[in-house]
C-alpha cells in the first residue's frame, strides 16, 4: 500500500479503538443500529472506498479497502457488514453501469448519502443462483418485478437495491436469462420483516418482496439484459475479500482479548500463558491469523492488478473465515468458564464468526468453485 493508504488505515484503527470497542457490547446486545458509528464512517469516507474518481474522493486499493474492513471488524463485525453489500453495489456500478447511472448513483453511493444492499438469496435458493423464482418480467417502459430474496442486509437503510433476477426464465443456458435491476424502493416492493440470528447483531437482515413492482428500462444494470450473472460473480470477489477481512477482523480481535488475558490470568502461580496447553493455543491462533492476511491480501493485490481473482478471492474467503470459527472458540477456551460470559466480548466473536462460513456463497460451493477453477488453469497458476 502508498503511505497514504497505510495513513488511512492507521486513522480508522485508532477509531476503532476510541469509539467503536468501548461501545459495541452494549450495542450489539441491545441490537440496536449504531446510526452515531454509521454517520462517523460516511464522514470518514468508508461508504466511497470503491467508489473511483470524479464521483469519489476517498477511493483506495482493494489490499487497503481489505485492510480497512479487518479493522473495523475487530471493532464489531456488524460494522463491516454494514458496508459490505454496498461496496459491492459500488463496483458494480463503476464497473458496469452505464454512464447515466454512474453519474446518477456513484457521487450519492460515496458520501453515504444514499445506501446500497445487494439481494440474491432467495428462501428456496440458497447458493444456486440459477434456480432463482425472482422474475422481471419485460414491459413497454421497463420491467415488472415478482418474488422474494431473504437475508438481506442493511434493507431497510438502503435506499437502493442490485437485485439479480430473471429477465428471461426460458433462457438456455440459463445464466443468460438473468439480470441485475437498480431497484428504488417504492409500489410493490416490501421489506417484510428482520430475521433473527445467533450474531451479527445491530444492522439488519430482512425478507423482500416484490408483488408487480415496476421498475423503467434504465434500471437495468448496464443496459444489456443477460449479462447479470457474470457482473454479479465479478462483484462477489471484492464481496468475498470483504468477508475474508471481516473474519479476520473477528480472529483478531479474539486473540488480542485471549493474548491479554492469558497474560493477566494466572493458574497455579503463573500467567496461564505458560502452560503449554494455553501457550499453544496461542501459538496457533497467532500462526492462523498471520496466514489469513497474507492470503487475503494476495487475492486483494491480484484484483489491484487487472488479473482474475475469482480462485483467490474463493481461497480467501474460505480459509479466512474457517480459521475465525476455530480461532474464537480457542479464545474461549483459554478464558476458561469466563469465555461463556456475556461480559467478556469472546462470546460475541464466537457468535460472529459463522456468519463468514456461510456468507457470500458457502464455504462448501467455494470448495466446488475453488476445484474448477483449478483444474480450469492446470493447477496452481
Amino acid at each position: 500500500m502508498t503511505e497514504d493508504e497505510e495513513a488511512i488505515v492507521e486513522v480508522v484503527a485508532r477509531w476503532v479503538d476510541d469509539e467503536v470497542r468501548p461501545t459495541a457490547r452494549d450495542l450489539e446486545h441491545a441490537d440496536e443500529y449504531p446510526e452515531r458509528l454509521i454517520d462517523q464512517m460516511k464522514q470518514m469516507g468508508v461508504y466511497g472506498l470503491t467508489v473511483p474518481a470524479p464521483w469519489g474522493s476517498s477511493s483506495v486499493s482493494l489490499r487497503c479497502y481489505a485492510r480497512i474492513t479487518e479493522e473495523i471488524a475487530r471493532g464489531w463485525m456488524s460494522l463491516a457488514g454494514a458496508f459490505g453489500g454496498h461496496s459491492v453495489v459500488s463496483t458494480l456500478i463503476a464497473r458496469f453501469g452505464t454512464d447515466d447511472q454512474r453519474e446518477r448513483y456513484l457521487a450519492r453511493l460515496a458520501t453515504g448519502e444514499l445506501r446500497a444492499t445487494m439481494a440474491l438469496t432467495e428462501p428456496d435458493g440458497g447458493s444456486d443462483l440459477q434456480a432463482m423464482r425472482t422474475v422481471a418480467r419485460p414491459v413497454d417502459d421497463g420491467y415488472v418485478i415478482t418474488g422474494s430474496k431473504m437475508w438481506i442486509t442493511n434493507a431497510r437503510t438502503a435506499g437502493l437495491v442490485a437485485l439479480l433476477c430473471k429477465t428471461d426464465p426460458a433462457a438456455d443456458p440459463r445464466h443468460h436469462g438473468i439480470s441485475i435491476l437498480l431497484v428504488e424502493k417504492g409500489p410493490g416492493f416490501t421489506v417484510s420483516r428482520d430475521l433473527p440470528k445467533l450474531g451479527y447483531k445491530g444492522v439488519e437482515s430482512c425478507e423482500l418482496h416484490f408483488d408487480d413492482c415496476h421498475v423503467p428500462a434504465d434500471a437495468l444494470l448496464g443496459g444489456t439484459a443477460g449479462s447479470g450473472f457474470a457482473q454479479m460473480m465479478a462483484g462477489l470477489e471484492v464481496g468475498r475479500i470483504q468477508v475474508a477481512a471481516r473474519a479476520i477482523g473477528v480472529a483478531r480481535a479474539a486473540f488480542d482479548d485471549a493474548f491479554r488475558y492469558a497474560q493477566d490470568r494466572e493458574a497455579f502461580g503463573k500467567p496461564i500463558w505458560q502452560h503449554q496447553s494455553v501457550g499453544n493455543l496461542l501459538a496457533d491462533m497467532a500462526t492462523q491469523i498471520t496466514a489469513a492476511q497474507q492470503l487475503n491480501d494476495h487475492a486483494a493485490a491480484c484484483i489491484d492488478t487487472g488479473r482474475r481473482a475469482d480462485m483467490e478471492a474463493g481461497m480467501a474467503k474460505l480459509f479466512c473465515s474457517e480459521m475465525a470459527a476455530t480461532v474464537t472458540l480457542d479464545a474461549i477456551r483459554v478464558h476458561g468458564g469466563n469465555g461463556y460470559s456475556t461480559e467478556f466480548d469472546v462470546e460475541r466473536y464466537y457468535r460472529d464468526a459463522p456468519l463468514m462460513i456461510v456468507g457470500e456463497g458457502t464455504n462448501e460451493v467455494l470448495r466446488n468453485v475453488i476445484v474448477r477453477q483449478a483444474i480450469g488453469r492446470g493447477g496452481l497458476r
